[in-house]
C-alpha cells in the first residue's frame, strides 16, 4: 500500500469568506502574506504563479487553478519551478472556506507531494503562511515575510 504525503492545515479567520477568498485570489493582496510576486487567473485552468517563497526569494512556484468556486473553495496544482521532486503542476492544493464564527474556518489539503521529506518542508511552510494569511486578512499587517526554508 502507498503512503499518502498529504499536508493538512485548518484555520479559524476573523474576516468573512469573501475577504479570505480575495487574499488567496487577488495578486496584490496574495503579496501581502505570501511572496515577492504573483499572478493568478482564478478560473479553470488559469494560471497560478507566485515567487519570492522560502529563503531563496528567487524561487518560484507555478500551477493552474482546477477549481474555482467563488468565497467558498479553490483549487489548483503546484509545483516549484527547476525542481525534480515536486515540479510545477505535480501536487494539488485544495482550500474550502467556511462561513463559522462570524468569520471563516478555512480547510487546506496539499497532496501529491513526493515523500516524507517534501511533507515536512511543505507542512512547515504552510504553517508559517496560513497564519500570516489569518493576520492580512483579518486587517492585521503580517510583517514583512522573512520565508521559510526547506520547501521544495
Amino acid at each position: 500500500m502507498t503512503e499518502a504525503f498529504i499536508v493538512q492545515r485548518e484555520i479559524q479567520i476573523a474576516a468573512p469568506p469573501a475577504t479570505v477568498f480575495a487574499f488567496l485570489t487577488d495578486p496584490q493582496k496574495i503579496i501581502s502574506w505570501m511572496g515577492l510576486e504573483a499572478a493568478t487567473e482564478p478560473h479553470p485552468g488559469g494560471l497560478y504563479f507566485l515567487k519570492g517563497l522560502g529563503s531563496d526569494r528567487t524561487r518560484a512556484a507555478r500551477g493552474a487553478f482546477r477549481e474555482v468556486v467563488p468565497v467558498h473553495r479553490l483549487a489548483y496544482s503546484f509545483g516549484w519551478e527547476d525542481s525534480e521532486e515536486v515540479p510545477p503542476g505535480s501536487s494539488l492544493i485544495e482550500i474550502d472556506l467556511i462561513d463559522k464564527d462570524s468569520g471563516t474556518l478555512l480547510r487546506m489539503t496539499h497532496s501529491g507531494l513526493p515523500n516524507a521529506a517534501q511533507c515536512a518542508a511543505h507542512d512547515k511552510g504552510w504553517a508559517h503562511y496560513v497564519n500570516r494569511l489569518s493576520l492580512a486578512a483579518a486587517g492585521k499587517d503580517p510583517g514583512p515575510d522573512r520565508g521559510v526554508t526547506g520547501n521544495g
